[in-house]
């Protein structure tokens, strides 16, 4: 089921779309490809986290954990969550662009393999966050779609929010929110009408090692936790989409 999504048209802006069929359309047609987007993303990402201890593991050094086998997770859940099998050519009108997420997640994976199958060496530094952040660099090559972790506590510069990202976390972080709503508004950014949407991330038993308790302590990677809490706002996965 398609989650809610908070959506402010600018005012007399007319949205147009390369990839959709008409203008008044096109607005919710860019709004539905935004989401399944983020959602390619995720999934990706929640392949490398199940996998981590694999990656991880210094005893091995071929792993199986190839871009073919990430591909084939990320399509065969993409398909139970969306309905969209994007192994049929041409599924829908937006398959080829969607593709090329899933081929910048392979081109990910295919370059990390030396590190990945390093036998000797535990902890490799290939995280899930890692995956996606690189991945949004990949695909924002191929298509000029920005897309990018960023949160209030970010870490790194690429994460750093903007002037919009840091106004909707601030939205997120306010409990009258609606947990799980995403956001997203039509723009112009460098004089180019957008979408901008971002998802809301929220604190998983998972991301306390890194980024739990207690506040400031050194974490695995070196990085000085932030003391968050079971189900507290992590961040947001933030895209901007051109419209024309």
């Amino acid at each position: 089921m398609r989650r809610q999504v908070f959506m402010i048209v600018a005012a007399g802006m007319t949205i147009i779309s390369l990839v959709w069929s008409t203008p008044a359309r096109a607005t919710n047609e860019a709004a539905e490809v935004a989401e399944h987007l983020i959602e390619l993303v995720k999934i990706g990402r929640e392949v490398v986290s199940e996998h981590q201890a694999t990656i991880n593991d210094a005893t091995k050094a071929e792993k199986g954990f190839t871009s073919d086998f990430v591909a084939d997770q990320v399509l065969e859940r993409f398909k139970k969550k969306t309905k969209i099998d994007l192994r049929i050519p041409n599924v829908v009108p937006q398959a080829n662009f969607y593709l090329a997420l899933v081929e910048a997640e392979r081109e990910v994976i295919d370059e990390a393999q030396p590190v990945i199958n390093r036998p000797g060496v535990g902890f490799k530094g290939f995280l899930h966050a890692v995956f996606a952040r690189r991945v949004g660099e990949h695909f924002y090559k191929k298509t000029g779609v920005r897309m990018k972790l960023t949160g209030i506590d970010y870490r790194t510069t690429n994460s750093k929010p903007d002037e919009f990202e840091q106004e909707v976390l601030r939205m997120f972080s306010d409990p009258r929110h609606p947990k799980d709503q995403v956001y997203a508004r039509s723009t112009v950014v460098d004089g180019r009408p957008v979408l901008r949407m971002m998802d809301p991330e929220y604190t998983t038993t998972a991301c306390l090692s890194c980024h739990g308790a207690p506040k400031g302590e050194r974490d695995i990677t070196g990085m000085k936790k932030e003391g968050w809490k079971e189900g507290s706002l992590a961040g947001a996965i933030s895209l901007i989409l051109p419209l024309k």
